[in-house]
């Protein structure tokens, strides 16, 4: 029999344990894989289903003006993991592992007695994977075009199409005696499409064709399956957000949802376009955060990291350590008007294809530098084999698509794009050369230097071979290596080379 003694002391930890878990905020990260920052009735669209986000929204506040670091998948996830811009993350690259020895804030709160989960997609290498206590990981079929020899064209299909399947089983599967961290990570709404990812599916009526892409049958579908997909994801969400009131625990949970980049069609993903790396933010935590409000205030990926630690810190002397780049926002959950930031910076890096730019935005104006202007800002592969792609090809070869949607085969590039986004909202007035943004262009590019030599920002001394057909977007199997050998491996550094 258990010695009384024993009993009362183990039972008297386990409520100082409860005790804590009570007073500090759990968190729950959704992470959407690809979806454009307003393609939500959150963020004013009229036609895409995203009731669970819209309640998320009316719950919570709501960005309007958060910006990734990156528009690409895995160096997007590093960057926020992190709380690093993509250069300094040794991970840049699409496919890079994160390198051994790396920061998380996830690593942090696991060390301050938090228990931490992973569910869905991964996409970060094996480095970081103990920062976890569990983690369910989603086939990487979903993201990751196999090197071939299935018999037929490759595909990136994963067995759990939606990457959203064990959201639930790992809220369930959660240490009751600790808070909770989640990074709940989609493969919605990631290539490749099908026809059955939301009942009943979008029309092609509901579809809003944007500047940049040629209103055609073809890219009508396309964005269809796209809407479903993000249906499909905000399903999960609101099953998530059922289980934590069920469990109780829903007033004091912290629920961010961030895309890592977006919508993965032309000109968009893999861009320094708003349509790349612009996000939905919203944040929901009733305990302190007043619902139904938006906020001008200006953020970056790499504020999550500090934000998150700094709510975790409760009793604490002060915000958690951590060796990260970004400022945190917490200050603005309970104030909309506060802001720490003026400006927010982003990055091009290779991603199926070679490229390289950096930009600098603000709440109006954006400046984009692009380094290797010989290049096109070729689509992302598997937006290549798309039928946006191809259609735009066709028209392309027929000399029937409008200045705008030429973007994608300009090549040489401007150095230098400017962009009034007040005024020009798709980005399509390069204001470069208008002396009445002189001005403008003077305090943005002092700011992307000041940025660069902080950071140590650099251009690489050589560049990465194409791994992608730039017009059909088939795998170069001569160049390709599955799974991808790291920036060390490559170069022989994690940092410049």
């Amino acid at each position: 029999m258990r010695d009384p003694k024993t009993w009362v002391l183990a039972a008297a930890c386990v409520l100082g344990a409860a005790a804590r878990a009570d007073e500090r905020p759990n968190f729950v990260v959704f992470i959407a894989d690809d979806m454009n920052w307003d393609d939500s009735g959150a963020y004013g669209h009229p036609a895409i289903r995203t009731p669970h986000i819209d309640r998320l929204a009316r719950q919570g506040l709501l960005f309007r003006h958060a910006y990734l670091t990156t528009s690409s998948c895995s160096p997007s996830r590093a960057s926020i993991i992190t709380g690093k811009h993509p250069h300094n993350t040794g991970a840049e690259q699409l496919h890079w592992p994160i390198p051994a020895g790396t920061q998380t804030f996830v690593g942090r709160l696991k060390s301050m007695g938090y228990y931490t989960a992973a569910a869905g997609k991964w996409h970060m290498g094996d480095a970081v994977r103990d920062h976890f206590d569990k983690i369910y990981e989603a086939s990487p079929d979903g993201f990751v075009l196999p090197t071939g020899g299935r018999g037929g064209p490759a595909r990136m299909i994963a067995q759990q199409p939606s990457g959203c399947e064990d959201w639930q089983r790992a809220l369930a599967g959660r240490d009751p005696s600790k808070p909770f961290f989640l990074w709940l990570a989609a493969l919605d709404p990631h290539r490749e499409y099908a026809e059955g990812a939301l009942d009943p599916p979008h029309r092609p009526g509901d579809v809003i064709v944007p500047p940049h892409l040629p209103d055609t049958p073809e890219v009508r579908e396309d964005l269809r399956l796209y809407y479903d997909e993000i249906g499909r994801l905000d399903g999960y969400v609101g099953k998530v957000m059922a289980g934590l009131r069920e469990q109780g625990v829903a007033d004091n949970t912290v629920v961010l949802l961030i895309s890592d980049n977006g919508r993965p069609f032309p000109r968009d993903k893999t861009t320094l376009y708003d349509g790349g790396i612009r996000t939905p933010l919203v944040v929901r935590w009733p305990a302190k955060v007043r619902g139904g409000q938006t906020t001008d205030a200006l953020v970056s990926a790499v504020d999550l990291a500090p934000t998150i630690l700094e709510l975790a810190s409760v009793g604490d002397a002060g915000p958690a350590p951590f060796d990260g780049e970004g400022s945190s926002f917490a200050a603005t959950l309970t104030d909309p008007a506060a802001t720490r930031r003026r400006f927010a910076f982003a990055e091009d890096h290779w991603h199926d294809y070679e490229d390289h730019a950096r930009a600098v935005v603000d709440q109006r104006f954006k400046l984009i530098r692009n380094d290797y202007v010989d290049l096109p800002p070729t689509p992302p592969a598997d937006a290549g084999r798309g039928l946006s792609w191809q259609c735009m090809l066709r028209l392309q070869a027929a000399g029937g698509l409008t200045p705008a949607q030429q973007a994608c085969f300009l090549a040489p590039r401007p150095r230098w794009e400017l962009y009034d986004l007040r005024r020009d909202p798709g980005e399509l007035h390069n204001r470069i050369d208008d002396p009445a943004y002189a001005g403008v262009a003077t305090r943005m590019k002092r700011a992307l230097r000041e940025w660069t030599a902080e950071t140590g920002d650099y251009i690489p001394s050589r560049r990465t071979p194409d791994e992608f057909d730039r017009a059909t977007g088939e795998p170069d199997n001569t160049v390709r290596k599955r799974p991808r050998p790291s920036k060390h491996d490559m170069f022989g550094a994690h940092g410049k080379y």
